[in-house]
């Protein structure tokens, strides 16, 4: 068994601002070409990437422009998988996945809400999701897809 390899592509850093959302999904979208991904699975990162960033806006900045949202990617190869990686650090509010739970979606439906399911979507979209606490100040989002075997 080899012992996974991490290779960090690159990073991009845009303020918390929703008009340059565009240049971040831009950013990851090509990434993930470049790693090999269909366009239907890069259309899912670039949907959940647009989520997270977009709740960071709205919940961990408040919708104050001065933010900072880094989005860090990098790929992981090992025996079994090959993992497209991008972690998203903000220095907002923190979030505590701990108290999150998923809305009951006949209810959601029924009572004709909008918004709240920005988790809910990245769960479905990514293989997987994981909410870190603010370490030094920051908060992390880890978001991963799996590139299939057989388009490596």
């Amino acid at each position: 068994m080899t012992q996974a390899n991490t290779h960090t592509i690159q990073t991009l850093q845009i303020q918390s601002k929703t008009e340059l959302l565009a240049d971040m999904r831009t950013f990851v979208s090509e990434a993930a070409r470049d790693f090999g991904f269909a366009e239907s699975d890069v259309g899912k990162i670039e949907l959940a990437i647009d989520e997270a960033c977009t709740n960071i806006i709205k919940h961990a900045y408040r919708y104050n422009p001065d933010g900072i949202i880094e989005v860090r990617l990098s790929t992981q190869r090992d025996d079994a998988l090959i993992k497209f990686i991008v972690e998203i650090f903000d220095s907002g509010l923190s979030f505590d996945s701990s108290h999150y739970t998923a809305p009951d979606m006949t209810e959601y439906f029924r009572k004709l809400r909008h918004g709240g399911l920005g988790i809910v979507l990245m769960r479905k979209l990514m293989d997987e999701v994981a909410f870190g606490p603010a370490v030094g100040g920051r908060n992390t989002i880890r978001l991963v897809k799996y590139l299939p075997a057989s388009s490596a």
